[in-house]
């Protein structure tokens, strides 16, 4: 009897366990060295492979093949060709060649490229990820593919993730050869992304110009009922969402993923995905299939999912935790601290890299952490400040005390016998402030927000560690005792990284104070973040391995720029249309029916000289907004825009919703259309 679980799984997945029964021996062989590097990847077998990769397709339904890439939008792309050609007779057959499995052409001219393209080089290419497997979605086979220019610049968060793999594996090796693990051949940053989301009724969210066109509600008073009552949290799952995670479920498992919690989240009508843990590439591609199926199955159900970081105020935002660790082709997790000496020393010295990277590299990695979007988030109860700091609890100092005395164990963290149940103490609680926390055998980054790619931040956390496990290696490659150098070396790191250890509340003013104090690099907004995108420092990281130029890194930055000021200027007009179509008209009339009433009632007057109050307050501010829009966009371009609608639009935005909530708590219900926090939040 076949089991429901594992009947469909991965059965959408060109995987190598199905190529390898799909292709010759030889042919398999010959795929096997090229994913391992060690040999090309030749046209012939590259032949034999897109044959059967396309009878395979199209025994699937399949018509059409694409490229599916990731360009610097942050969202997937793909452009269809059919499988249908013709012969020499003008008669039609299939084809799919080994040419056009391993490169395609895509128009890179309507894609962001940070002026690495002018809108009349129309040229992309597209070349085939040897690593993350084909997979069918509707009628399409898609090739996870990488996005460069003509002359080989990254278009893409693909590709400069790849490089940054290879590069991290090659340090990492080099040092773990030198402690005596003369098996290991490779290493693989492993990654577990939670992915948060909320889902509301489509037809109120269709009711809602600002959902639609920005994601997040641009005004709403406070729900009645938020999530102060902590009852939604882990919660019962409502039966409806029960069925849309059902599906869910059900087609990612069909492509090979993992899905396997998911629960209430803290707020309203929030909730959270988990797959198990992957290869760190493979693991982002799941993440944007994972957000793409969240969205297609809740239309069928008649929700709309919001992926934004804040799409209602005063409540939990959403963001993406990237667990983050270190598995060796042998099997050995180096983040996990092990119970003998020799696991703790390498966990000790691999650890001290990790958090020199982060405390030598902390602006980067709140840049990749960083958007418009994610903007109303960080910084807010649910998720950590723009001030970078890692949680050790007191793993660091248990495991040098355990190195210190061979014949200390574990004992003092065994807990106690309760009925049948054994329950065991950790070394060290979760910290659930802290932007980068250790937790048992990995990192959790968990500012990075639930719209976002995580591919940049671990594109960071690749190249950084990977430099500081090569400067390692350097210190030690003399050593006559490895084992005592890595662990003094360590204790170096440590010491000097210390700034950034922090075990209190990461959300607390003191923090903040204490942060200034320690001269930890404070930034509180994205564009601000955007400064160091191309600076001294992430220009020698990156030019040293080859991960970005310094064009790149430039247009990268132009980028995160034009995102900002587009996703701004966006949020203002629909503000603004809503404001002149809507809000105003809705005053108007609930002005007219308290001057139509002929009540001299003074609470009747009261109402109206608030009313009219509101009107002119919201239709001033509101011109204001406009005026100052037209002002900024005359006098500023570039980056200097940017700061300036941080300084004076968003400002500006967050008067005008005081105005237009304070109406909406006073509306007549019979007038005021919009769904409130009050029907989109049960």
């Amino acid at each position: 009897m076949k089991n429901c679980l594992f009947e469909d799984f991965a059965s959408l997945v060109f995987s190598p366990s199905l190529m390898k029964e799909r292709v010759s021996a030889d042919v398999y062989e010959l795929f096997e060295k090229a994913l391992k590097n060690e040999a090309q990847l030749d046209l012939s077998t590259a032949n034999k492979i897109a044959l059967a990769m396309k009878e395979w397709a199209m025994e699937k339904g399949c018509t059409h093949y694409a490229h599916w890439f990731l360009p610097l939008t942050g969202i997937s792309a793909e452009k269809h060709e059919a499988f249908i050609s013709r012969d020499k007779d003008h008669q039609p057959i299939t084809e799919f060649s080994g040419k056009s499995l391993i490169k395609g052409e895509s128009d890179a001219s309507s894609l962001p490229s940070g002026g690495l393209r002018e809108t009349f080089e129309a040229r992309g290419y597209n070349y085939w990820d040897l690593t993350s497997p084909a997979f069918i979605r509707e009628n399409v086979l898609c090739i996870p593919s990488v996005f460069v220019s003509f002359n080989g610049e990254a278009l893409d968060k693909k590709y400069p993730l790849l490089k940054s793999i290879d590069v991290l594996s090659k340090q990492s090796v080099a040092l773990l050869n030198i402690l005596g693990y003369k098996d290991v051949s490779s290493i693989t940053p492993v990654l577990g992304l939670e992915q948060e989301y909320f889902l509301v009724d489509r037809p109120l969210y269709k009711q809602r110009l600002d959902l639609q066109i920005t994601g997040r509600t641009l005004f709403g008073a406070p729900t009645l009922k938020g999530q102060e009552l902590n009852d939604h949290y882990y919660g019962t799952i409502p039966t409806r969402v029960i069925a849309f995670m059902k599906e869910v479920d059900e087609e990612l498992w069909k492509l090979g993923i993992y899905a396997q919690t998911e629960h209430n989240e803290a707020a309203p009508c929030q909730f959270e995905l988990a797959p198990l843990f992957d290869n760190v590439n493979i693991s982002i591609d799941q993440n944007q299939i994972i957000m793409d199926v969240l969205k297609r199955v809740a239309y069928k159900h008649g929700y709309a999912c919001l992926l934004h970081e804040k799409p209602f105020d005063k409540i939990n935002g959403s963001g993406k935790h990237n667990n983050y660790s270190l598995v060796s082709n042998t099997g050995i997790n180096l983040f996990d601290p092990g119970s003998t000496k020799e696991e703790r020393g390498r966990f000790l010295i691999f650890s001290a890299c990790f958090i020199s990277a982060i405390a030598s590299y902390s602006e980067q990695i709140v840049l990749a952490c960083s958007s418009a979007a994610n903007d109303y988030r960080l910084g807010a109860n649910e998720a950590p400040p723009a001030v970078i700091s890692v949680y050790m609890g007191d793993t660091i100092q248990s495991t040098l005390a355990m190195l210190a005395d061979e014949k200390l164990d574990d004992a003092k963290h065994k807990g106690a016998m309760y009925g049948l149940s054994y329950v065991p103490k950790d070394t060290a609680d979760r910290n659930r402030t802290s932007p980068i926390a250790f937790t048992g055998n990995k990192f959790e980054l968990r500012s990075l927000g639930s719209s976002m790619s995580a591919s940049f931040l671990d594109v960071v956390l690749n190249t950084a560690l990977a430099e500081k496990i090569e400067e390692a290696c350097e210190y030690l490659k003399d050593k006559k005792d490895t084992f005592k150098a890595a662990v003094e070396y360590a204790q170096e790191l440590l010491e000097k990284s210390s700034a950034i250890l922090f075990d209190g509340d990461c959300y607390s003013a003191k923090w903040r104070a204490e942060a200034k104090k320690r001269g930890l690099t404070i930034i509180n907004s994205s564009i601000e973040a955007c400064h160091y995108a191309d600076d001294e420092k992430a220009s020698r990281l990156y030019n040293k391995y080859g991960i970005f130029n310094d064009t790149e890194l430039k247009a990268h930055k132009g980028v995160l720029i034009d995102q900002y000021i587009k996703y701004t200027a966006l949020e203002a007009k629909t503000m603004r249309k809503m404001v002149n179509n809507e809000i105003i008209p809705y005053i108007i009339e609930d002005i007219n029916i308290c001057a139509n009433s002929f009540s001299t009632s003074a609470h009747l007057l009261k109402r109206l000289e608030k009313l009219e109050n509101l009107l002119d307050d919201i239709g001033t501010k509101n011109d204001e907004l406009e005026e100052c829009l037209l002002k900024l966009n005359q006098k500023y371009k570039g980056e200097k825009l940017a700061l300036a609608y941080r300084k004076e639009i968003i400002p500006l935005m967050k008067e005008l919703r005081t105005y237009l909530d304070a109406y909406e708590q006073i509306a007549s219900a019979a007038v005021y259309k919009l769904p409130t926090y009050d029907r989109l939040l049960v």
